[in-house]
């Protein structure tokens, strides 16, 4: 058991108390408040003239697929030998020892999704992972937490360049359709007790149609957040939005929809066309709007280390401060799906907490000590 006391303490929800307690109990959070009881046995650290916040959370990155440093060896994360690859799992890629978790760790990452990259208009299944741990099996938060789904320039560069579907945009929707379809087919053959031969593409993809998991999509310009939008209501299907670089230019129309959304690498430079119009103005807009996002590094396109640099730097650009901390904290957490266990210093969740030297959002702030499930896991 152990109490952080006296502390400046932001719970994630946009609350913030002074002079507080944070109590755990082994991996769990069993009280936070001012005037809280501390048993005799608990270990007592004093946190005078420090901040705490729950483990940041990064809806979006590759770590341990996409290894930096290690050349193509490392590329573990774009299967392109097919257009459409649902069959595809990130856990079966991810190695636990990628720089990128220490990295993630230091900077008080505490919670990551890894899914495949975007070089397929269907990607495969991702995974939501602490950021701790030798074996990803033991790290595991959900597996699978949606499917990987990509439109626009990424899948026509790599199969379009080959000559191969699709090579348009019109490509990409039809590529994506006709897998639907077939899933579809197969759901019916299974709901019927007709299915013979096992198809792993399809079962995944039946998890979708069946809104046990996400579609996860990445997007930058607005006609093509406008097909998945489209697609999500010819299948009925729940999806989250990746990127949403133009989400700006058709916010109320996004605002329609039931979705969440993911913006970012928005620190990266301008690498292609799709990301022409990429600024901090589209978190700005989205919050005008009242549409749910988070920010994200897309690890390593930018490294994880600059999630809090990312909202910081959003709130130089006129977000307000408390919607970028709900952004990497229990947003994030929301859009994951897992706000009952992590996102938030409160009673019950997991005891994934960051001592910072001052206010995180202020230049001269680090990280002191960074805690998962209770257990130290960084000390400056």
């Amino acid at each position: 058991m152990k109490a952080f006391v006296n502390g400046t303490i932001l719970i994630g929800t946009g609350e913030e108390i002074k002079s507080g307690t944070v109590l755990i109990n082994q991996s769990k959070i069993i009280g936070i408040g001012t005037d809280l009881t501390i048993p005799a046995e608990a270990e007592i650290i004093d946190v005078s003239g420090k901040y705490i916040t729950p483990g940041l959370i990064d809806v979006h990155t590759h770590l341990g697929v996409f290894s930096e440093g290690l050349g193509q060896a490392g590329h573990d994360f774009n299967e392109t030998t097919d257009a459409a690859t649902p069959y595809i799992r990130a856990i079966d890629g991810i190695n636990p020892f990628d720089r990128g978790f220490e990295d993630a760790r230091m900077s008080g990452v505490t919670t990551v999704q890894i899914m495949p990259g975007s070089a397929n208009v269907i990607g495969g299944e991702m995974s939501i992972v602490k950021t701790v741990g030798t074996v990803v099996d033991e790290m595991i938060v959900q597996s699978p937490s949606g499917m990987k789904a990509a439109f626009g320039e990424n899948p026509k560069k790599v199969h379009g360049g080959k000559g191969k579907l699709p090579v348009t945009r019109m490509g990409v929707a039809s590529l994506f359709r006709q897998q639907f379809m077939k899933a579809q087919d197969y759901k019916k053959t299974i709901e019927a007790g007709e299915a013979r031969n096992r198809d792993l593409g399809l079962e995944q993809l039946v998890k979708v149609l069946k809104k046990e998991i996400p579609l996860r999509a990445h997007a930058h310009r607005a006609d093509d957040i406008a097909t998945l939008l489209r697609l999500i209501k010819e299948f009925e299907i729940e999806a989250t939005i990746e990127h949403c670089t133009e989400g700006h230019l058709i916010t109320s129309y996004i605002a329609k929809h039931n979705v969440r959304v993911s913006v970012g690498p928005t620190m990266t430079s301008r690498t292609k066309q799709e990301l022409n119009n990429k600024g901090w103005h589209t978190l700005v807009e989205l919050e005008k709007h009242g549409i749910p996002f988070s920010i994200t590094t897309d690890h390593p396109v930018v490294t994880i280390d600059h999630l809090i640099t990312s909202a910081i730097t959003a709130v130089k650009f006129g977000l307000s401060e408390e919607a970028a901390l709900r952004a990497i904290t229990i947003r994030a957490a929301e859009h994951l799906g897992i706000e009952n266990q992590v996102g938030s210093l409160e009673d019950g969740k997991d005891a994934d907490i960051v001592i910072w030297s001052d206010h995180p959002f202020t230049a001269q702030a680090v990280v002191e000590k960074t805690f998962i499930n209770g257990q130290c896991v960084y000390n400056e």
